[in-house]
């Protein structure tokens, strides 16, 4: 594993201005969903924890239409995570998730965050995709995150959630991109980890300069 990126100092004093953004922590992306990410429910505890450090949170959610064109169900003869060739790019197809006005595209109950400030929706336009909470996977799209945290005028932006080489990483690597300091804090996520994604995805986030701790560097 590349430690080239993990910061080792000491315990990290987290500011005021500082915001914690919570990636995807819904039910299709735990136990039991539609597109389940392994150990995804083990995290929500330690995402509470951190949360109680932080002024600012922020959420996003993925939210697709029925036949959002991301879905295997919307492509003949395609299963999930065959890729298929759309007019923004390589598109992975997933099975049907994070379906508006299901159950499997809310929040976490479990999750204990009431001062969040913030949820952005992504996804939500049928024929593109958008595993970044900044912008959509035709890289024009803009979600509105990024001027809404410029207008706040914050600083450090700590990611945490589902899935790590997906959208937790584009998160961070737009993050990046945008001109804001990023910290992924890696023990608060988990990966899908198809054919090697994972380990590109953190590749990926070094080369964006996007910082890498655990939760101990934080609650000490």
């Amino acid at each position: 594993m590349d430690t080239h990126s993990r910061r080792t100092s000491m315990t990290i004093e987290i500011k005021p201005t500082d915001v914690l953004v919570i990636v995807d922590v819904q039910y299709d992306f735990l136990p039991g969903g539609s597109l389940a990410v392994a150990g995804g429910d083990e995290i929500v505890p330690l995402i509470n924890t951190l949360a109680r450090k932080f002024t600012n949170v922020v959420f996003t959610q993925d939210w697709h239409p029925a036949d959002h064109i991301s879905f295997a169900s919307q492509h003949y003869g395609k299963e999930p995570f065959e890729t298929v060739e759309l007019p923004y790019g390589t598109q992975v197809l997933w099975p049907d998730h994070c379906v508006w006005n299901t159950r499997g595209a809310e929040l976490s109950h479990d999750l204990d965050v009431p001062h969040g400030q913030l949820i952005i929706r992504k996804g939500y336009n049928r024929l593109i995709d958008s595993y970044s909470g900044f912008q959509e996977a035709d890289r024009q799209t803009l979600t509105g995150l990024a001027g809404y945290l410029n207008e706040r005028d914050v600083d450090r932006l700590y990611i945490v959630g589902l899935a790590t080489d997906f959208c937790v990483g584009w998160t961070a690597i737009d993050a990046a991109a945008g001109g804001f300091d990023v910290t992924v804090i890696e023990d608060a996520t988990r990966a899908i980890d198809n054919a090697g994604s994972l380990a590109k995805a953190w590749a990926d986030m070094a080369e964006a300069g996007v910082e890498r701790v655990m939760s101990k560097d934080i609650l000490g």
